[in-house]
């Protein structure tokens, strides 16, 4: 008689050889095959012999299986990348030893600072003297060593000065990884490590094209420049962009930390370069992977997803964050720019710093005059100018090719849809829409336009992405777009005249939010708020590729050291730079502290002392900036900080992914605590229905001896008690706890018509010289 496991063992081989007769290799694409941590100690060959016997599994020959592994995982991350079958990866999934395989998604960042560190530190609101005593505690940010996935870095960038800097930090394992135009010399103390990655692009692409991409770390793109140079480039004197503009010392925000960069990003085949690249997941869990056990400190991932956000254990930047975490590695990662929509947050998992986007304090004013007297503010950094005279002016609607449907795209300037017998020397009045800003410039120019005018939409308020245009021109915020509309509208003959522009500072009020800025609520789990912080992310100016244009269209043959680019792509490293100084002065700090740090001591009030608003003026919230606005100097001191671990992330897990073990060295607990009470530094309750209670703990991070006691404001329509209402602490590390009841209001007291909407409120600790605030976010069952 056949023993059961024989029988099984045969019906499993059945199964093995049915399925891989039914797929074709050229169904065949990247997966991603996680086993979550290393299980017992093990050598990189061990690990290494593990992943291959697994993927032979389902691989007819040993060639089969060399050819198709992409990636081996081995280092802190247990996994490996391979092209399969999507039956191939279907076996595969349901091995006891394999917490998840998922397809290597394409994620994307969308383009749309000499300033920007000196407006936050006019936000912090301190004394000269003790931000100067804060920042020379934390050797701004000496030795700390940041790991940034990206396009790559242009290392003779004077930003990447290693003039004055020590010896490479002991710590370091990484290389200077040789590519095209890229070799071991272009390493030094300062930009410390390069390496890059493109397997799983190649899989999807073929062949990287190397016309206009290094095989390389070297950046073609710019983007990678910039954030490397926003999170840690030298104090370079005298910068500006495009002849002028923005003026000043340009700087990271922790000047003395080491870079390393790690190339992931690529950019699309027959794509459009001024709008995205492309950064597979496969590659970029590579590079982190390799990140952490090169000996990185931070990690800055100015890259997120769009649409459906992925469950943790299919989330290539989620999975590698929490191998981070637990080896004390901060990662902060960009919201995304799908805003002003609800919901459309990337970068969601609570063990993540998930960052928004918003201005400073500086414009680039460049009016147009009207006709009719009327003189609209625009904003502009075209370094070409009109006659100082008034022009014929035309809306692109009423200049478009015969043909062209009448619709709002009319008007949008796209490729090719302007009619030059009705644009040549006119100024052209386009829309904002479909395609790059700077591609509706060059159609204008194209056609024989002698300027544009770039109005916005009302989803896009009063928030201004200032371009390099290729041709004289200018943009307005949405009532103004209007009011030109009207102005073209009441008269035969409209005319029009741009003034030149100046850069101006200390502009209120600043700084608002961005509207491409991703907002929440969380789509992915609503019981953790998220954007976490915003920083500044519109017009900021750092380095830039050599041999990429201003505008990155093929075009336009202008090229710059340094560049001005909005997204929340360029706040991201502004938070991963705060983190390294936090982390300088506090280097046995958990990550979650580090975070904590930067949440609980955000502002919310702008530099007219007003609440932070969005691009269209109305009061912004907690799903537009998390707990607020970034203040690096306040987080150096922030008196009391939320921490959770390696573990407590993992039981928090156990409640979200149906018991999905990314540990197999820990059992969820059999009634595993509500997401809620994941110790966080914000209370996000989704429809709350009566009365709930959650529980928060603080570590005592200030003084010895301090007592706090608690203000509340509650979100309209919720009672809000804590309790106990002061915490009294006797040394530094003490920790404290507290409950959180909130009850939904009934009867006549206002909250019936807030019922299915979400309300904010706010809970400080105080003890006379800190505040440590954290936002709420409820809403209220149907």
């Amino acid at each position: 008689m056949r023993s059961p496991c024989l029988l099984l063992f045969f019906s499993f081989f059945l199964l093995l050889l049915l399925s891989l007769s039914s797929s074709s290799p050229n169904d065949r694409q990247v997966y991603i095959i996680y086993f979550g941590e290393h299980k017992g100690a093990k050598t990189v060959q061990e690990i290494e012999e593990t992943h291959h016997s697994t993927l032979l599994s389902v691989k007819n020959s040993q060639e089969e299986g060399r050819e198709s592994l992409l990636y081996s995982y081995k280092h802190s991350i247990n996994g490996f990348a391979a092209l399969l079958t999507s039956d191939e990866a279907s076996i595969l999934s349901e091995m006891e030893e394999v917490v998840s395989v998922f397809p290597s998604r394409a994620n994307t960042w969308s383009l749309q600072t000499t300033r920007s560190w000196g407006f936050i530190e006019e936000l912090e609101g301190v004394s000269l003297k003790k931000s100067n005593h804060l920042r020379r505690r934390a050797k701004y940010g000496k030795d700390i060593i940041v790991g940034l996935l990206d396009s790559g870095i242009w290392p003779e960038s004077r930003s990447f000065s290693d003039y004055g800097m020590g010896p490479v930090p002991k710590s370091w394992k990484g290389i200077c990884q040789a590519g095209e135009a890229f070799n071991s010399s272009h390493c030094n103390k300062k930009l410390i490590g390069a390496r890059y990655y493109l397997k799983a692009y190649e899989a999807y692409y073929g062949r990287l094209n190397t016309t206009n991409e290094y095989r390389s770390p070297r950046d073609h793109d710019g983007h990678g420049t910039h954030t490397s140079s926003t999170v840690g480039g030298r104090r370079v004197h005298g910068m500006s962009a495009l002849g002028g503009f923005a003026y000043g010392n340009a700087s990271g925000g922790a000047p003395l930390v080491r870079l390393a960069m790690y190339k992931v990003c690529w950019p699309i085949p027959g794509g459009d370069p001024a709008l995205e690249n492309t950064c597979f997941e496969a590659d970029m869990l590579s590079a982190m992977d390799d990140a952490l056990a090169d000996g990185v400190d931070v990690l800055s991932i100015s890259i997120g997803t769009s649409g459906t956000p992925p469950k943790y254990p299919e989330d290539g930047i989620a999975m590698g964050a929490l191998h981070a975490v637990k080896r004390n590695v901060v990662v902060a990662c960009s919201a995304g720019n799908s805003g002003p929509t609800p919901a459309t947050a990337s970068n969601l998992a609570p063990w993540i710093i998930t960052v928004g986007a918003s201005s400073v304090d500086r414009v680039f004013t460049s009016p147009v005059v009207l006709g009719n007297g009327m003189e609209i503010k625009g904003q502009t950094v075209t370094p070409y100018k009109l006659q100082d005279k008034f022009y014929p002016l035309v809306y692109a609607a009423n200049a478009v090719v015969p043909g062209t449907p009448k619709n709002i795209s009319a008007g949008q300037c796209t490729p090719g849809s302007l009619d030059p017998n009705k644009v040549e020397g006119k100024i052209v009045f386009c829309l904002r829409g479909n395609g790059p800003r700077v591609g509706k410039g060059m159609e204008v120019k194209r056609a024989g336009g002698a300027a544009v005018i770039l109005g916005n939409l009302p989803a896009n308020g009063a928030e201004i992405s200032v371009d390099p245009n290729v041709l004289p021109g200018t943009a307005v915020v949405s009532d103004d777009a209007i009011a030109i509309l009207n102005y073209i509208n009441s008269t035969r003959t409209p005319t029009a005249k741009i003034i030149p522009a100046k850069t101006v500072l200390d502009v209120k009020e600043a700084p608002f939010m961005a509207a491409f800025s991703s907002k929440g609520p969380n789509a992915l789990d609503p019981n953790i708020l998220k954007p976490d912080i915003t920083a500044p992310g519109l017009n900021i100016l750092a380095a830039w590729s050599e041999v990429s244009p201003p505008t990155k269209l093929a075009s336009d043959p202008r090229r710059v050291k340094y560049n001005l680019l909005s997204g929340t792509s360029m706040s991201c490293p502004h938070v991963a730079a705060a983190a390294a100084i936090v982390k300088a002065m506090y280097p046995h700090w958990s990550a979650a502290a580090i975070r904590s740090a930067l949440m609980t001591t955000a502002t919310v009030i702008n530099n007219a002392r007003k609440p932070l608003a969005d691009a269209s003026g109305s009061i912004a919230g907690p799903f537009n900036y998390g707990s607020g606005h970034l203040r690096p100097v306040h987080a150096l001191d922030p008196g009391l900080v939320y921490d959770a671990s390696y573990t407590d992330y993992l039981t928090y897990l156990c409640t979200t992914t149906t018991g999905t073990k990314f540990d197999s060295s820990f059992n969820c607990p059999a009634h595993p605590i509500s997401p809620t009470n994941l110790n966080h530094p914000s209370i996000a309750i989704p429809n709350l229905n009566g009365t709930l209670t959650v529980k928060r703990t603080v570590t005592n991070a200030g003084t010895g001896r301090s007592m706090y006691s608690v203000t509340i404001t509650p979100p309209f329509g919720v009672s809000v008690e804590i309790s106990p209402k002061i915490l009294k602490f006797s040394q530094v590390g003490e920790k404290k706890s507290f409950k959180v009841t909130l009850k939904a209001k009934s009867g006549n007291e206002g909250a019936e018509d807030k019922k299915g909407e979400y309300v904010f409120g706010s809970y400080e600790w105080r003890d006379g010289m800190h505040v440590v605030r954290s936002p709420m976010a409820v809403s209220i069952a149907n």
